[in-house]
């Protein structure tokens, strides 16, 4: 089977999410009242971070994603995303919002976990990998609990780090 590959050849299987999420852009809890506000608030950490270059055209950009269809994908979790120029490798940004905002999710449930992935334009690949490795880690009930209970950005990375150390084990 073919692996996508990433940035500098590196192979994107098995991926662990904490290859794209530094500790500095995780941010618990959420100041955002609504779902534009979280994609924002997440988009200027991802900028502060050095991760993007352009916070404006990144943030139109997951905007515009998101009128098309909404990235709620149930169970309380949305993953935003975008491709901008202004991003030269895939990264994430994650938070957590106190109390939960309606992001128009598809189980209609307000959503409290926001993962946003960032692309250049030209990698699709490892971009629908982290959406799907998410998507996967968060079918796990038991995990998806720990994570709402974090109650800071150095918890929830934690948790991140001994999921992808317990994933990678398996592989």
């Amino acid at each position: 089977m073919i692996r996508p590959s990433g940035p500098r050849g590196q192979v994107w299987h098995n991926m662990l999410l904490t290859d794209i999420l530094h500790p500095s852009c995780i941010k618990v809890p959420l100041e955002a009242q609504d779902k534009q506000g979280a994609i924002h608030e997440l988009s200027e950490v991802l900028a502060r971070s050095g991760a993007i270059s352009d916070v404006e055209a990144f943030k139109e950009a997951v905007w515009r994603r998101e009128q098309t269809r909404t990235t709620g994908i149930g169970h309380g979790i949305a993953i935003p995303h975008g491709k901008v120029a202004g991003c030269d490798r895939l990264v994430m940004a994650a938070g957590i919002c106190k109390p939960a905002i309606d992001f128009g999710a598809i189980d209609r449930q307000p959503v409290d976990l926001i993962f946003l992935l960032g692309s250049p334009l030209d990698q699709t690949g490892p971009h629908i990998q982290a959406l799907a490795t998410i998507s996967r880690m968060l079918t796990d009930v038991e995990l998806r609990d720990r994570v709402r209970r974090c109650q800071s950005s150095e918890e929830l990375y934690q948790i991140m780090a001994e999921r992808d150390a317990s994933h990678s084990a398996k592989a």
